[in-house]
């Protein structure tokens, strides 16, 4: 930088920093303009927000007052006062009374009808929640969370006191009230078409910037946006809104004020440095003079200095006369220090025997073809020791007329012994990659194979099911065989783990050797095990599963003890190729599961009647299970008449399942999927207990029975107390 430019260069940064703090304060007052812009929109959402929540929880807290004064209200009485805050302005979505924490009270009814009697200590999914308002005595206000009847929506639970004298209260239950959060969020204008901001609100269960982000872009609480809090019965939420597109990265009016600045820069700048040019140049052609000067002694004096720092011997070769010229670093370079004049035959009596030929042959070439010479060799030093040599050259034709070649020598042992190091580490690192190579299968092996058998695990069956293609043909459909091995546990509990692990090893190989080498098998845990083949028909299946069976019905020796198993299998086949083999899969399960019901060691295979049968089954246990909750299995008693005097001698109660559907249903369409389900225990004792309380009403209204006899079930009377 030459002092001429120096008034320009300090101009320049005045005018720089000025302009900076200038379009860094427009900046900033546009930012909080825009953020002004964005709090005014936003506060209306807020506080909309609020009202409607609170308002909603008013208008159920207004329900609760009639409640504390009318504790006997009836349904009809219910559904009245609650139709009447069910406005056009409420969002109000259900409400249910729990008196003695039993839904009895709901409204509206309809589609709701399956809560009445919910008994809220019972119910897992709610007890806790319940517990804590009957604890704390607060309402309690959770959500947003999805609801079972589609939507989301926020779930207020309200205790209800009453007076029992004395200035004491008692709990009379719960009110619960759901408020539709779509309908509160477009209420209070969230989804508005005219709205001009992007929202997000945080804190789910109204905990508040703690909580979860529940509504809008999480990512909008990192882009510095406005924040306001939003008041709730209980708890908090915490809104945080940025316009639509994001902040803007500059002011409107920013290009303007930054070309005003520039243009009063350039101004100011471009006369002082062209002055500076003006001065800048003069003062370049006087010190272009001074230094042609001393260009030719400087120069020579710089050469002289690269070559002794460059440690680079240079050496000449008459080609006609054979005479050798080198310098002093070349005879340093050879260990010739005391050596005054050289030939052609020093040079060839110092290389090493190993490289002499090929780099005579080297240099012959270059003085043939009068290109360049490039050569690297070894040279002897008197010590005895070894050194690498480059050498490069090129001929050319003297003043004299006479063929000459001139080169230069170097020391390169270094760059060798560095290049062998790096090719041994090369070929370690080569080494070592092989061995992970090797280590990343083994462990890709031991990931998709079960260690005791050998055979691949459920991991590898599911890629073997997601990727056909590349183990079987697309074209092709294929067979799953679903197989569990029959009293495996009685040996694993009886002879231990150890004749276990024999027995699967022994069913692995004959599955394996019954199965082609096409067939995957697997064991997929425990003593399960599956076969997926190409499919060649119902035949061909069955007659490998016979074989199947036949081969695991021979009896295993273990330690001088004979082990018998057997097999049942599940078998299901594509219907297409392209069905998903997810589902065949579970269609095997479905067959595995009739063979193990008609009686193990068999197999069965997939059908549609069998699926029916299977969902059907499935269904009545589910309906049971509703039942025992519902109470409708109820006792019918059969009266015991003397054949003689035609008295009463005593009655017999008889199991009835009053279905809410199909009416009243005797013991032969329930009992068998009671006992599957294992809940004919819980039906005696249904049965059982209604006996009981008819014994006393009938004792109360003065009519005696001599006995009452209620049919228990097998499992029940071995059932130790």
């Amino acid at each position: 930088m030459t002092p001429s430019y120096i008034p320009a260069i300090i101009a320049a940064f005045v005018v720089c920093v000025a302009g900076i703090l200038a379009d860094n304060q427009n900046q900033v007052v546009a930012e909080a303009r825009m953020r002004a812009r964005v709090a005014d929109e936003l506060n209306p959402v807020r506080s909309k927000l609020e009202a409607n929540v609170n308002g909603n929880i008013q208008l159920v807290r207004g329900l609760i007052g009639t409640l504390v004064t009318e504790p006997g209200m009836d349904q009809q009485r219910f559904a009245t006062l609650s139709r009447s805050i069910f406005t056009e302005r409420s969002q109000l979505r259900s409400i249910a009374a729990a008196p003695n924490l039993i839904v009895s009270l709901i409204y509206p009814l309809a589609g709701n009808e399956k809560a009445l009697g919910l008994d809220y200590r019972k119910n897992e999914a709610q007890r806790a929640a319940v517990m804590r308002v009957k604890d704390t005595g607060r309402m309690v206000l959770a959500g947003p969370l999805n609801l079972v009847q589609g939507g989301q929506g926020l779930i207020g639970r309200f205790p209800v006191s009453i007076d029992v004298g004395g200035g004491s209260n008692r709990l009379w239950g719960i009110v619960s009230a759901i408020i539709d959060v779509d309908r509160l969020y477009t209420d209070s204008g969230l989804r508005s078409e005219d709205l001009g901001i992007d929202v997000a609100i945080t804190g789910r269960d109204g905990t508040g910037s703690k909580g979860p982000v529940f509504f809008g872009d999480p990512g909008i609480f990192e882009r510095a946006p406005v924040e306001m809090t939003v008041l709730l019965p209980g708890g908090s939420w915490r809104i945080a809104a940025v316009p639509k597109g994001g902040w803007p990265t500059t002011a409107g009016n920013a290009w303007l004020i930054r070309g005003l600045i520039v243009l009063g820069g350039l101004m100011i700048i471009l006369p002082m440095v062209l002055t500076g040019r003006l001065m800048s140049e003069r003062q370049s052609n006087i010190r272009a003079l001074r230094h042609s000067k001393g260009q030719l002694q400087e120069l020579s004096h710089r050469l002289k200095i690269a070559l002794d720092s460059s440690q680079i011997g240079i050496w000449e070769l008459d080609i006609e006369s054979g005479r050798l010229l080198w310098d002093d670093r070349m005879r340093e370079l050879y260990g010739r220090l005391g050596s005054k004049r050289e030939t052609y035959e020093d040079w060839k009596e110092a290389l090493h025997p190993d490289d002499l030929g090929r780099a005579e042959q080297e240099f012959a070439e270059a003085l043939e073809s009068s290109l360049a010479y490039n050569s690297d060799f070894r040279i002897r030093l008197p010590d005895g020791s070894a050194r690498h040599v480059r050498a490069i050259g090129s001929t050319y034709v003297g003043a004299d007329g006479r063929r000459k070649i001139v080169g230069v020598n170097w020391d390169v042992t270094n760059d060798f012994e560095t290049r062998e190091t790096l090719f041994e580490a090369k070929r370690l690192a080569e080494a070592h990659s092989a061995e992970l190579e090797a280590a990343r299968h083994r462990m890709e092996f031991n990931a998709r194979h079960d260690p005791l058998t050998g055979l691949p695990n459920r991991r590898f069956l599911d890629q073997v099911l997601a990727g056909r293609d590349r183990h079987f043909d697309p074209e092709a459909k294929l067979s799953i065989f679903h197989m569990d091995l029959d009293r495996f546990k009685q040996i694993n509990d009886t002879l231990g783990h150890a004749a276990g692990d024999e027995i699967l090893r022994h069913a692995a190989e004959l599955l394996s050797g019954n199965a082609s080498e096409r067939d995957f098998v697997a064991r997929i845990g425990g003593d399960e095990f599956v076969i997926v083949r190409q499919h060649g028909g119902i035949e061909l299946d069955a007659r490998l599963a016979s074989r199947i069976i036949e081969a695991m019905s021979v009896p295993v020796r273990y330690k001088d003890q004979e082990c018998r198993i057997g097999v049942s299998i599940g078998i299901a086949a594509q219907n297409h190729a392209t069905d998903d083999l997810s589902q065949v899969l579970v269609n095997a399960d479905i067959a595995l599961y009739e063979a193990k019901r008609r009686g193990r060691n068999r197999h069965e295979t997939f059908t549609g009647d069998l699926k029916t049968a299977v969902f059907k089954t499935k269904q009545t246990a589910d309906e049971i299970l509703r039942g025992l909750e519902h109470n409708e299995f109820i006792a019918h008693f059969q009266p015991q008449f003397c054949p003689r005097s035609l008295d009463i001698t005593g009655v017999e109660a008889l199991a009835r399942w009053d279905h809410p559907t199909k009416g009243l249903l005797g013991p032969h369409t329930f009992l068998k999927t009671a006992e599957d389900i294992n809940v004919v225990a819980a039906i005696d004792q249904a049965i059982l207990e209604q006996a009981l309380f008819q014994i006393y009403r009938w004792e109360a209204s003065g009519i005696h029975i001599p006995k009452v006899s209620v049919n228990l079930s097998y499992a029940r009377l071995t059932t130790r107390a």
